[in-house]
């Protein structure tokens, strides 16, 4: 059995049902958004979101759930998806796995109003219910993820992230997302409890593991999931090569800056930055990182009693390390 499917296996019947109810909080009656989120849906991914959402809101409260668990699975991936979409405009992108992407499809103009469109089914799906705790979580996120984003192009152009720049633009640009499907799953059958803010930490680790995996998938020999070196060539700095430029000497520290800022589209210099990086340690750096974050997030697992969701909740944080793309 494939790992998602195993880690799927306790809350499968939950699923199933949300795929249903999530479409529902798609419709519209103009046609031409019921078509292009039906494209949407069509080609989801994984849905790690909500399966974060169930299995921690079952692991709190001893396999119980409510409708309001239903619902703030559905918020997460509608305001996930408006992102996504807006993303692609942003970044110009024509592809989203592996299908065309909204923008290519329908032009810039139709995607930022669909992405709007998403963003406030979300938003009043909440209010109509009155789920006014489970929106200021979901707002958070989205502020943060904005303020993440930003901070990120504002480094870029001057080349002059730390480590602790750089944890806290993965901080709210990946991690404060995952971190809002635990915290919103707890919220959703434990309101005001401590619950909420362990499993917001517990969310927060994971996602911060996550993103130094994606970035770690920058230096691999294959192509998986993404062209390797390019995070380089977007003059992204990820912790591999954060560690290596703090540990270089003066001279190879220029050239390294000089590489990432004026020849980062120069492919055989790539080549040449992503060896000068692993040859310095710059990747087992970033593993090490990644493992820390990783069994702190396990650790607060084991604060819970065992059942089958604390299990595929410890599933989820090795599938993070492991996984292939």
């Amino acid at each position: 059995m494939k790992i998602v499917e195993q880690i799927k296996q306790p809350i499968a019947f939950e699923m199933e049902l949300f795929e249903k109810k999530f479409k529902l909080s798609m419709s519209s009656k103009v046609a031409l958004l019921n078509r292009i989120t039906h494209y949407i849906v069509n080609r989801k991914g994984k849905q790690m979101r909500p399966m974060f959402v169930f299995l921690v809101a079952k692991m709190v409260s001893n396999g119980e759930i409510s409708e309001r668990t239903y619902r703030g699975a559905s918020v997460i991936e509608l305001i996930h998806t408006a992102t996504l979409v807006h993303d692609d405009v942003v970044d110009d992108s024509n592809r989203r796995r592996g299908f065309f992407s909204v923008n290519a499809l329908w032009k810039n103009k139709i995607a930022v109003l669909i992405g709007d469109f998403l963003l406030s089914k979300g938003l009043l799906l909440s209010i109509d219910n009155n789920d006014f705790d489970l929106l200021k979580i979901i707002s958070v996120a989205v502020r943060e993820m904005s303020e993440g984003e930003l901070l990120q192009i504002e480094k870029a152009r001057k080349l002059d992230i730390t480590e602790d720049v750089y944890y806290e633009i993965i901080r709210q640009k990946t991690a404060t997302l995952i971190a809002a499907c635990c915290s919103l799953g707890a919220a959703s059958v434990k309101p005001n409890s401590h619950h909420i803010e362990s499993m917001r930490k517990f969310g927060e680790l994971i996602g911060m593991a996550f993103q130094i995996k994606d970035d770690l998938f920058d230096y691999g020999d294959t192509q998986i999931g993404k062209p390797t070196g390019i995070d380089i060539k977007e003059q992204k700095m990820t912790l591999p090569l954060i560690y290596a430029l703090n540990l270089a000497p003066k001279k190879e520290k220029n050239w390294l800056i000089n590489s990432v800022k004026n020849y980062n589209k120069d492919t055989k210099r790539v080549k040449e930055v992503i060896a000068y990086v692993k040859n310095n340690g710059g990747l087992d750096y970033a593993i090490s990182k990644m493992k820390a974050f990783q069994n702190e997030a396990l650790q607060i697992l084991e604060t819970y009693p065992e059942s089958h969701f604390k299990n595929s909740l410890k599933l989820m944080v090795s599938y993070v390390i492991d996984r292939k793309k």
